[in-house]
């Protein structure tokens, strides 16, 4: 099993930076893919960004040359940096883990992020 655990969502305004984190343990074998979703209210859940323990990254359209994917390998743990916030931007996050080993999408429990003035 795998547990994701975010931090670093909240309040900020438009134009405004967050950073989120999102730290997995458990029984984490072989190649993954780590990375962010959001949901906003009445919406289906989109993907943000991914990035593999290999370093490839993906990013939404809505989100390219705002936002920027990392990770720490050593700490299992991927990073969402978010500059010039907008108020479409305001969703709840959701940090994922893909395991290519055995073909599971694990979730953490989801963080606000919420982009006023």
């Amino acid at each position: 099993q795998v547990q994701l655990v975010e931090s670093g969502g909240g309040l900020v305004q438009p134009g405004g930076s967050l950073r989120l984190s999102c730290a997995a343990s458990g029984s984490i074998f072989g190649i993954n893919a780590m990375g962010w979703y959001r949901q906003a209210p009445g919406k289906e859940r989109e993907l943000v960004a991914t990035i593999t323990n290999g370093g490839s990254t993906n990013y939404a359209n809505s989100v390219k040359g705002r936002f920027t994917i990392s990770r720490d390998n050593a700490k299992n743990t991927v990073y969402l940096k978010m500059n010039s916030l907008k108020p479409e931007d305001t969703a709840v996050y959701y940090c994922n883990l893909y395991s290519y080993y055995n073909g599971t999408n694990y979730w953490g429990q989801g963080t606000q992020v919420t982009v006023s003035s």
